[in-house]
């Protein structure tokens, strides 16, 4: 028997990504994967590409989780917290919802409502001090899908003095698996290909995260639907300093990372080239009008901007290499 771990809301996209990633990990057993409303249904019916794990859904309830060694909550926002203050303090955890990831009561409220619950270790490994405040910690707060894309593409240029935190500008466009499994008109297939639209534009719940990871000071962030089933690719531009290289402060800060991947000069990311990875592909250029930086950020945000960020925070939280079970390399075409 390896480590022994359970996954909450296994019947979502993040969930069955999760289940994918841990039955192909060297040192982590499934013990239980619960669901609501497909409680009782095999996890193959629900994720056809799971054909041959013979793991039946459970209800999600804390006597089915608290004997595992670690618990991941793929539950939708707001429902997380509830949940894990009923597991035992021993039973590790990452949340993949917002719960606790803010640590401004007030902006919680403002862009999620509800009471605030707290925040968590933020899941975003390399970030600066994280990897060593993760692995210390029994609880972590994974990072939202946009808000790793944009983080990873901005923090080190505002830590360098490189950028300027104000009037940073994002365009984003995420496939839909980023909205979640529940069934949508607007997500419908008939309506969602052919077509490219925006969606809570000004008032996307991530703003705070990212400001909150990055050290912006103001953001205008408009995020967009894509025709595509997974993955988010961001341009992030900023006012440029002078007093940093951008290009080089991206390359150092990210030297010997596993996952993060500063492109060669020339190649910009793609999606594509980051489906089902861990990875994160980044690229800097000046715009020749403006003068503005300009980072153009794609990962997959069921792989790093979901579960495998999950994974990859479990492992640290578990004393496991880093990279167990995970691939910098996507799948393409």
């Amino acid at each position: 028997m390896g480590i022994r771990v359970a996954v909450a809301g296994a019947s979502g996209y993040a969930g069955g990504e999760l289940v994918r990633l841990i039955a192909g990990h060297p040192e982590l057993d499934l013990v239980a994967a619960t669901a609501h409303s497909q409680a009782g249904a095999a996890l193959s019916a629900v994720h056809p590409q799971l054909a041959g794990l013979d793991v039946t859904l459970t209800a999600t309830d804390p006597a089915a989780l608290a004997d595992a060694d670690l618990v991941f909550l793929a539950l939708p926002h707001g429902e997380s917290a509830a949940l894990a203050a009923r597991l035992p303090d021993a039973v590790r955890v990452v949340d993949l919802g917002a719960d606790h990831r803010l640590t401004d009561p007030a902006a919680w409220e403002s862009y999620y409502g509800g009471p605030h619950a707290g925040a968590w270790t933020y899941g975003l490994p390399e970030l600066p001090g994280q990897r060593a405040a993760i692995a210390a910690a029994g609880r972590v707060a994974n990072t939202g899908c946009y808000a790793a894309t944009i983080t990873l593409a901005l923090a080190p240029l505002i830590a360098a003095g490189a950028v300027e935190a104000d009037d940073v500008v994002v365009v984003a466009a995420s496939g839909t698996t980023g909205a979640g499994k529940a069934v949508k008109p607007h997500l419908l297939a008939s309506e969602v290909m052919g077509d490219l639209s925006t969606y809570k534009t000004g008032t996307h719940q991530h703003v705070p995260e990212i400001k909150q990871a990055t050290g912006a000071r103001s953001l205008s962030f408009t995020p967009m639907l894509a025709p595509m089933p997974r993955g988010i690719l961001a341009t992030v531009t900023a006012r440029p300093t002078g007093t940093a290289d951008p290009a080089a402060t991206l390359r150092d800060a990210y030297a010997g990372e596993s996952f993060v991947r500063v492109l060669p000069d020339g190649t910009f990311p793609r999606t594509a080239a980051t489906l089902g990875s861990n990875a994160c592909h980044l690229q800097v250029t000046v715009d020749r009008d403006s003068g503005r930086v300009i980072v153009v950020s794609a990962l997959d945000n069921l792989g790093k901007g979901a579960a495998g960020q999950a994974v990859q925070c479990a492992n640290l939280m578990l004393g496991l290499p880093e990279t167990a079970g995970l691939s910098a390399f996507g799948v393409m075409p």
